[in-house]
């Protein structure tokens, strides 16, 4: 532990989403400006701030799990974010816990590490202003842009609106002028996130904040003029949790002007409208297929992922077949799929006809050899193609990199095993592909 001269020191897991990350940047970022330090392990920290995830009950299960290792290592533990919103369940299995606190509650947080660890003022330190971009746990070169917290739909399967509320939008000159900072710190991509990017804004029409200028220009609190903004910083700029509904349309030109990245991450979850209906998902897949296809004759090079739920309630073979025969027209570049499971509170417990685990089992299986086959088609055929890429890592067997169909950590990477060493991590290279597999790709550097 600290002693009396030394700041106190604070340690943080962070779990669940890059949202969750958000917060956890934000809640560090205050820590720091009060003059905490921070511990990387549990012996070197007064205190220990457990940001949870609450969104499955397998994520609940690995939320407690944390909080009791944090309790065995250090004992003195903060919980916050989506599962403090569910205090009982936390003190049911960890009564010792300092405090709970539910999502963005900065300062509830705040307070509970001041009740354990007050801070020490430091007449040199304490003059000292944070950083402009403040406390980041990405890499320097790519940053998450948070636009919004909560969410107006009323999906089955999801508790999200119950944990983080209805949508609010921040001030789109807010959002800029961060973008703005992060980009003059260093950062070369910018993965804007919210619970529903593509509603981003209706819930400030008619607000004083509209149309505040940036850089001598009014921007609307909208989609289109929020991407027209980020547009102009001249770094990557890639857009996660997109509805397919008409605001997305105008963001698409945009994406073929190489304003932003031709990229769009699409929650779709099913495509069979029998299982969307029952989701409360839009359910019109024949409008989704035409509208994809319009945004490829705009912006050829569009990259789309996305993520699906096998085993919803009532799903049958015949749904199931449907989903795959859907993806099989729609060619989506990128895809991740879940087993349906129950959470706590979701109105989606209650259907009938819950699907055997061995069902879920045997089509999730299905499902992913399914795209497994679409995805190495799709990338077969960016072979003796050209594209600039960006450097996440690098040692000694080559350099780690992404593509601009590639977002970190979800997506495939482009390696270069010859040539990498006057590469540096956060560059932009350009390459010609030589190989693909069903996931990733292989380059040589275009001097």
């Amino acid at each position: 532990m600290t002693d009396q001269k030394s700041p106190p020191k604070i340690g943080m897991v962070s779990l669940g989403c890059p949202k969750a990350l958000v917060d956890s940047e934000r809640i560090l970022t205050r820590l720091r400006a009060e003059g905490y330090a921070f511990s990387t392990d549990y012996d070197g920290a007064d205190a220990v701030v457990v940001n949870t995830c609450g969104f499955l009950d397998s994520a609940k299960a690995e939320s407690l799990d944390a909080i009791g290792e944090a309790l065995r290592e250090n004992g003195k533990v903060i919980v916050t974010g989506c599962l403090g919103a569910e205090a009982e369940t936390i003190t049911a299995v960890h009564p010792s816990v300092v405090a709970i606190t539910g999502p963005q509650q900065y300062e509830q947080v705040m307070d509970a590490v001041h009740s354990v660890s007050p801070p020490r003022p430091d007449p040199f330190t304490d003059l000292l202003p944070a950083p402009r971009d403040g406390v980041r746990l990405t890499p320097r070169h790519y940053a998450y842009l948070k636009i919004s917290e909560g969410c107006n739909h009323s999906c089955r399967f999801c508790i999200i609106p119950d944990m983080r509320g209805k949508l609010v939008s921040r001030p789109v000159h807010a959002v800029l002028r961060e973008a703005e900072r992060l980009v003059e710190s260093g950062v070369k991509e910018l993965l804007v996130i919210s619970q529903d990017t593509s509603a981003y804004g209706v819930d400030l029409r008619g607000d004083a904040r509209i149309g505040k200028p940036w850089r001598g220009e009014s921007y609307d609190p909208t989609m289109l003029d929020l991407c027209r903004g980020l547009g102009e910083l001249g770094v990557w700029v890639r857009l996660h949790y997109v509805y397919p509904y008409p605001s997305v349309d105008k963001v698409i030109p945009l994406m073929a002007e190489g304003k932003i990245l031709p990229y769009l991450d699409i929650p779709f979850q099913h495509a069979s409208p029998k299982v969307l209906k029952a989701m409360r998902r839009p359910a019109d897949h024949e409008k989704v297929l035409d509208r994809i296809k319009a945004w490829r004759e705009i912006c050829p090079d569009l990259t789309i992922r996305s993520t699906f739920i096998v085993g919803f309630p009532g799903e049958t073979e015949e749904d199931f077949q449907f989903l795959l025969d859907w993806l099989s027209e729609a060619r989506l570049n990128r895809v991740g799929c879940f087993k349906y499971e129950n959470v706590a509170g979701a109105a989606a417990n209650d259907l009938p006809d819950h699907v055997p685990e061995d069902v879920k089992q045997d089509r999730w299986e299905r499902f992913m050899a399914h795209m497994q086959v679409i995805s190495a088609q799709l990338l077969a055929e960016k072979v003796g193609r050209r594209m600039t890429v960006i450097v996440d890592q690098i040692d000694d067997d080559g350099a780690e990199c992404r593509s601009a169909a590639d977002a970190p950590e979800i997506d495939g990477n482009v390696f270069i095993d010859e040539g990498f060493e006057d590469l540096a991590v956060g560059d932009f290279v350009e390459v010609e592909i030589d190989e693909a597999n069903d996931y990733d790709l292989w380059a040589h550097r275009v001097r």
